[in-house]
């Protein structure tokens, strides 16, 4: 079953089309990898899931409900990290929480839950300023995370953070679906990542989806095209390239 499908979905901004009638089908409780290089239209895309930008064509639903129909059931299903998280810096981690957990009328306890989720309790009452990258990076996972929302939507949580934070945040995100019974969807444009987590992924270049499908269906499809396959991230590249010489770009 899918948890999350689009229909021709669609983004264009004046004359120039930043995701150009997608069809993605992302089963429930899986990890599903969102690749492609900065620009490709990844984050128009989950924005659209979050009702932060409207779509000019197509639709999409998210857990049998449908955009714009049920916009607000689906916001409460669904936790979000996009972009660089925001907080406050003269309050604990802690307090962060506590904030959005107010404003999802969620009971007391699920601000702990989520700390102890992400390894941050023994840091919760330290001013948020003065965590590190990392422990940024990992309050803003426990705030999409707060209140356990079926589906997560998280771009490029890995962004900026050293070998030992990539790992540990990969590691949390590998282990949701199995732990909370819900699907991630994440971003982001290194495929030797998302190779380490994901079960399914989708592939956009400039708004167009060029691939949709499990790691191995993913090799084999690159076998037939004659593209390298010793190495995912090689596959990935010259999957790229191949669609920007076919659209006349270059990178």
């Amino acid at each position: 079953m899918n948890i999350i499908e689009t229909t021709n979905l669609t983004k264009s901004y004046a004359d120039f089309t930043a995701v150009a009638g997608i069809n993605l089908h992302i089963p429930k409780s899986t990890v599903y990898g969102f690749l492609g290089p900065n620009g490709a239209g990844k984050s128009t895309t989950m924005k659209m899931f979050l009702g932060l930008t409207k779509p000019t064509d197509g639709s999409f639903t998210i857990n049998g409900k449908r955009y714009p129909e049920n916009r607000v059931e689906i916001l409460k299903e669904v936790g979000s990290f996009i972009e660089a998280p925001a907080f406050y810096g003269n309050l604990s981690g802690e307090e962060n929480l506590e904030i959005i957990r107010k404003i999802l009328g969620l009971p007391k306890s699920s601000v702990e839950e989520a700390l102890e989720i992400v390894g941050l309790t023994q840091f919760k009452k330290r001013l948020a300023k003065k965590y590190s990258l990392g422990m940024k990076q990992r309050l803003g996972l426990a705030s999409a995370l707060i209140g356990k929302p079926p589906i997560l939507i998280l771009d490029e949580p890995t962004n900026g953070l050293d070998p030992v934070g990539i790992h540990e945040i990969r590691t949390l995100i590998r282990s949701l679906p199995e732990k909370f019974d819900c699907t991630v969807l994440v971003s982001s444009h290194l495929l030797s990542e998302i190779e380490l987590m994901a079960d399914n992924v989708g592939i956009l270049n400039h708004g167009h989806m060029l691939f949709e499908g499990t790691l191995d269906e993913l090799k084999s499809s690159a076998a037939s095209s004659g593209y390298p396959t010793d190495n995912l991230e090689d596959t990935f590249l010259a999957l790229i390239n191949s669609d920007n010489q076919k659209r006349g770009v270059v990178r």
